[in-house]
C-alpha cells in the first residue's frame, strides 16, 4: 500500500513525494503560509538557533579527543540530530529555497546529497532505541596504530536492515528506504566526508529562505 496522508491545508488524501510532505500542491502550501504568517519571526529564530548549533557540533567532529571514545561518539550522534532536524525544517517551511538548492546541484551530486541526509535520518532513528552508536560508526587507527584516527576519519559501518515485524507496514517501508540510503552513500565512507556534505548545503539553503522571505 502507498503512503498516504491529509493536506493540512485543504484535507485532501495525497501521496507525498517527500517524508515530511504536509501539502498537495504548493497552492495549499502558499495558502497555509499566508493564514499562519503570525509563526514565521518565531520559525526563522528557531530556524537561525539550529543552524547555528549544527555548525558548532560538526566543527567539533575536528576537535574532539578520539581516545575518549564515548564522547566522540556523542558528538557524532549530535552531529546526525541537527543535520537532520535542520534538513527537515528547511523541507518542511522552505521546500522552495531547497528546491533551489537542489536545482544548483549536478544529477550526480543531487542524488549524493539526498541520499546522505536519508542515510542520517535511519542512523537518527535507530541509535538509541534500537541500536547503540558503536554498531554504527567504527572507529580507525592512525597510520602508526599507535592510536585511533582522528573522529573525521572515522566510518560508518554497514549494518542489517530492519526486521519486517520490529515496525508498522508504512513504517517499515520509510526505513527499508533509508537503510538502502545508509547502505549505499554512508556505509564504508567516513565520518568527516559525510558531515562536510550535509552541511554546508544546509547552509546555503538557508540562506537562500531568507532572499525568499
Amino acid at each position: 500500500m502507498a503512503d498516504t496522508r491529509e493536506c493540512e491545508q485543504c484535507g485532501a488524501v495525497f501521496e507525498p513525494r517527500r517524508e515530511h510532505a504536509r501539502f498537495c500542491s504548493a497552492r495549499c502550501r502558499v495558502a497555509w503560509n499566508r493564514r499562519n504568517t503570525g509563526d514565521r519571526e518565531f520559525r526563522e529564530s528557531a530556524l537561525s538557533w539550529a543552524i547555528v548549533a549544527m555548525g558548532d557540533t560538526t566543527q567539533r567532529l575536528d576537535r574532539v579527543r578520539a581516545i575518549d571514545r564515548p564522547q566522540a561518539f556523542t558528538v557524532i550522534i549530535e552531529a546526525v540530530w541537527w543535520v537532520t532536524i535542520v534538513d527537515a525544517t528547511l523541507v518542511r517551511y522552505h521546500p522552495d529555497a531547497y528546491d533551489r538548492a537542489m536545482a544548483d546541484q549536478g544529477p550526480a551530486e543531487r542524488s549524493l546529497i539526498e541520499g546522505t541526509f536519508t542515510g542520517l535520518r535511519f542512523v537518527r532513528n535507530w541509535i538509541g532505541y534500537h541500536a547503540d552508536p558503536a554498531d554504527f560508526i567504527k572507529p580507525q587507527q592512525a597510520q602508526d596504530s599507535s592510536q585511533d584516527a582522528p573522529v573525521t576519519a572515522w566510518t560508518w559501518q554497514p549494518v542489517p536492515a530492519p526486521e519486517p515485524g520490529a515496525l508498522p507496514p508504512r513504517g517499515h517501508a520509510w526505513e527499508t528506504t533509508r537503510h538502502h540510503a545508509y547502505q549505499a552513500h554512508l556505509a564504508e565512507h567516513t565520518i568527516g566526508e559525510t558531515f562536510e556534505r550535509a552541511a554546508p548545503f544546509l547552509q546555503v539553503t538557508a540562506k537562500f529562505s531568507q532572499l525568499d522571505e
